[in-house]
């Protein structure tokens, strides 16, 4: 499936979520529970990874962690707690451009049918 495009824009809201459901979690972790909920339709490279956690680190809604894990550096990332709140409005943000998308694909259904 080829979703780079509608993936870029929505790559800041599914950090912020996998973040939110995990406490904390480190790139490689985080590009492979993407992979596994969607059973691979979605793959984010590290190209577009880090540069998005970069982003959000720098606009402090991440703070992050090194940790020595088997003898490698891992950098784990979490949310403070304006990331916390970003969350929430990420994803109202994203509810809501997913229901106006809805109504101009389908719009013969009734409001509040979600496909």
């Amino acid at each position: 499936m080829s979703n780079n495009n509608l993936i870029k824009g929505s790559l800041q809201t599914i950090i912020l979520k996998l973040l939110e459901e995990n406490e904390k979690m480190y790139g490689y972790e985080i590009t492979q529970r993407v992979k596994e909920l969607t059973a691979g339709e979605i793959k984010i490279t590290e190209g577009a990874l880090y540069p998005a956690l970069h982003k959000l680190e720098a606009e402090g809604l991440l703070s992050t962690e090194i940790q020595q894990v088997d003898n490698r550096v891992r950098k784990y990332y979490r949310l403070t707690k304006d990331g916390q709140k970003e969350v929430t409005s990420k994803m109202s943000e994203l509810q809501g451009f997913v229901e106006n998308l809805q109504r101009i694909l389908t719009p013969d259904l009734k409001p509040g049918f979600n496909i």
